[in-house]
């Protein structure tokens, strides 16, 4: 008896057919549904009333305004998918304006936006304030005249965020030492020893409620850190040495009590013009020396 090829059957062959039919007419509709969608979207986002035209930048000191508006307006202006608008009020790139923003002016540090207007984008900023200026990697040679070399501000938790101007005397505290930068690396953004920042501005705090006059100081290679105090000595200014590590709650007890103390109680006093240095390294013995 011959056998019958069930899979070349008439009957099976049209059900494949209305099958592959089928498939393609909801694949259809569902492409034309998309491409309703998709058309509407752009109509939409495409309306005036939803599209930004207007930005309004609040909060900036020192960063130019004008400056800061040509970035935002780079950034809304084009289109998503060559057809949507960048400058609809919901899909105003925020984040890449905000990086951008950033990345250029480190004084920025806060920027928000709102967008309750659709037609006005409106930024808020906050700029970081200048506390303190990092000044090199290594302190200048107080016996020679040195070449003025730039500083940068730095903000309360050591940030480098821009370069500062020029200033005679102790108009702010300096900080020395290593960054770790490549030749003709710029310090921008980077912070100056993050880990011990806030703790030596406590102890710089502490000296001067004992009623010296700290100025800089320097965080060296090998650990140690030189406080160096304002004096008529401009050749060889004293300092106070510490260990990177060192306690603030101890250190500061233990120098306290050496100035409370004679013979550096009246020595700092009657001599403090010769004072080479203090050093708190080593425990609770204080060492100090004068010429």
């Amino acid at each position: 008896m011959k056998k019958r090829n069930v899979l070349n059957s008439p009957r099976l062959s049209a059900l494949k057919k209305k099958r592959r039919r089928d498939l393609l007419n909801k694949v259809l509709i569902y492409f034309v549904i998309f491409l309703i969608f998709f058309v509407g979207l752009i109509f939409i986002s495409r309306i005036d009333k939803l599209n930004v035209n207007t930005i309004i930048i609040t909060g900036n000191k020192v960063v130019d305004t004008e400056a800061i508006n040509k970035i935002v307006e780079e950034n809304i202006f084009g289109y998503y998918l060559y057809f949507i608008p960048k400058s609809n009020f919901l899909l105003v790139p925020k984040n890449k304006i905000k990086n951008d923003l950033t990345n250029q002016y480190k004084r920025l540090q806060n920027i928000s936006f709102n967008t309750e207007n659709p037609n006005v984008l409106a930024i808020s900023l906050s700029e970081r304030e200048g506390k303190y200026i990092w000044c090199g990697e290594s302190m200048p040679d107080f016996s020679l005249e040195a070449e003025e070399k730039p500083c940068y501000f730095t903000d309360q938790e050591g940030y480098i965020f821009d370069l500062a101007p020029y200033f005679s005397g102790d108009v702010y505290f300096k900080f020395f030492g290593p960054l770790g930068l490549n030749e003709g690396e710029s310090p921008l953004g980077l912070y100056f020893s993050k880990d011990i920042f806030t703790k030596l501005v406590s102890f710089k705090n502490i000296l001067v409620d004992f009623d010296l006059k700290p100025n800089s100081v320097l965080v060296k290679n090998n650990g140690d850190i030189e406080i160096y105090l304002s004096s008529s000595n401009k050749t060889n200014p004293p300092r106070i040495v510490l260990k990177s590590d060192f306690d603030l709650d101890k250190s500061s007890e233990n120098l306290q009590a050496a100035l409370a103390t004679e013979p550096l109680k009246s020595d700092i006093k009657n001599k403090y013009s010769s004072l080479l240095y203090i050093d708190l390294r080593l425990g609770n013995k204080v060492y100090f020396k004068f010429q």
